[in-house]
């Protein structure tokens, strides 16, 4: 495997040194890790489902009570690199234990909320919670496991990842049965409570010493990325006018605004990393071929993937026939296939390098989008269910690989933002996708409300979208064996 370091040759040998500890030690620490990766990504997928019970309970419209989620993932999405950066310089553990206390403290006002605009501030909150631990976990990883084993670990917590988005619809449903829609936030807090204590008893301190030139926070840059940030995904995400059940209508004068604030914002936020002396994010770092292949790559795959997300349901449900509950358990058979998938995703990682499970996991998602606009045409749900399980283990693989080509040579001091970093091209890529792979579908059927499509437009939109999916995917290949070869060029010609 080719070792490029986003710092530079000569940081990479002091920083990926194996952790010191006993092996019970360790497993303990990815014990923690995985529990703060599983309540991040339980959050996300628990509170979808409960989303009627809420508007019946407070009396409010869909529209208002879709922020319960939306207040979450944006949270997650504009806080994410600069509550990494923080960890970089005020400690890590200190405030991944911040977080997973924010997490759990929010979690039990949400439960206890009288009415729906307190619900949405301390899901606000939560998902800022969620934010530290998404991108300190990963950080964490070169801090515990030896550096041979990395990718072993990423996999883990794809896993878990993997285990909180398939668990939270079974899961939160039953609680609402049971309990009522507070048990769905509430289950958080014994969980969180245990992750605390699993993190400050075995995660280590801290090593790094910053110099106090390169420990002061960028407040202006964070700031104008969580500007940018939110413009952008509320573009994406905002709808207004006589939508159609797809959503996908009612694009309009707001949405653009929206996104011309989003470019002004990016642009006023590389203009103040460059001048300041502590940035969020060095610029100097999008040198390195590696994150920056990484990155692009990371949000194309992430949008295709959301296409399973937006089309599955229309198409399972118009085309096929499927009962709502036949067709949660066949959109839950792809979260099942990726935490099964994880670990053993890892291994391979381990074993066969960073650079050929980046490939081979691309080759697998791209076969399987490919399947998703062909096989169900020809064998209904059976078909179905093929494309998925060879989509989503490659998606796995893909995500342990990329992962660990990134965070394993990354100086000390970078850890939380690149890791920051790469949470974000993710859960854009998902926004993004949710928005485009949507109007894809939407325009391919030439129907006005998919709800009520015919089933042959629904199948029609559905083979055109994967196929343009499949087509993202051969780019993002092509973008990996371009950076790869850019890569060993530099190699060789560095004495």
């Amino acid at each position: 495997m080719l070792k490029t370091s986003i710092a530079g040759p000569t940081a990479a040998a002091s920083v990926n040194a194996a952790p010191q500890g006993t092996v019970p030690a360790i497993r303990w620490a990815l014990a923690s890790l995985s529990l703060s990766m599983l309540l991040s990504s339980l959050g996300t997928s628990i509170a979808n489902v409960g989303l009627p019970t809420l508007a019946h309970a407070f009396n409010a419209s869909f529209q208002q009570v879709q922020w319960v989620v939306l207040a979450y993932l944006l949270a997650i999405t504009t806080l994410i690199v600069s509550v990494g950066r923080l960890g970089d310089i005020f400690g890590r553990r200190r405030l991944l234990l911040v977080g997973i206390g924010l997490f759990t403290v929010a979690s039990v006002v949400c439960g206890i909320a009288p009415n729906l605009w307190l619900l949405i501030a301390a899901r606000a909150v939560q998902g800022l919670g969620a934010a530290t631990m998404m991108a300190l976990t990963m950080a964490f990883i070169s801090e515990t496991v030896p550096k041979e084993k990395t990718g072993s670990a990423m996999g883990l917590l794809g896993t878990m990842s993997a285990v909180g988005t398939a668990l939270g619809p079974s899961l939160g449903g039953v609680l609402i049965a049971g309990m009522g829609w507070q048990a769905i936030f509430l289950v958080n807090v014994p969980l969180g409570l245990l992750a605390f204590v699993l993190t400050r008893r075995y995660l280590p301190l801290d090593r790094q010493h910053l110099s106090k030139g390169n420990s002061s926070f960028d407040a202006v840059g964070t700031l104008l990325l969580a500007l940018t940030l939110a413009a952008y995904a509320l573009a994406m995400t905002t709808r207004h006018g006589d939508a159609g059940s797809n959503g996908q209508r009612g694009f309009g004068l707001l949405n653009m605004a929206l996104l011309l604030v989003a470019v002004w914002g990016a642009a006023q936020f590389v203009s103040a990393e460059a001048r300041v002396a502590s940035p969020l994010i060095r610029l100097t770092a999008f040198r390195n071929a590696v994150l920056r292949s990484s990155l692009v790559i990371n949000l194309l795959v992430a949008t295709v993937m959301m296409a399973t997300l937006v089309v599955g349901p229309f198409y399972l449900s118009r085309a096929l026939g499927l009962s709502a509950a036949q067709v949660g358990l066949v959109l839950s058979i792809g979260p099942m296939l990726c935490a099964l998938s994880g670990f053993v995703a890892g291994r391979m990682v381990d074993r066969w390098g960073t650079q050929r499970m980046v490939i081979a996991g691309l080759i697998a998602a791209a076969l399987g989008a490919l399947a998703l606009s062909v096989l169900p045409g020809m064998f209904g749900i059976q078909g179905y269910i093929i494309a998925v399980a060879v989509l989503t283990p490659g998606y796995q693989l893909f995500q342990a690989a990329n992962n660990t080509a990134v965070m394993v040579e990354v100086p000390t001091d970078q850890r939380g933002a690149i890791s920051g970093l790469l949470n974000l091209s993710r859960n854009l890529g998902l926004i993004t996708g949710a928005s485009a792979m949507g109007a894809v579908f939407a325009f391919a059927s030439g129907a006005t409300d998919i709800a009520t499509a015919q089933p042959e437009a629904v199948a029609h939109g559905m083979r055109i979208t994967f196929s343009v999916a499949a087509a993202l995917v051969l780019v993002a290949i092509a973008h990996a064996l371009a950076s790869q070869r850019s890569v060993g060029r530099h190699t060789v010609a560095t004495p």
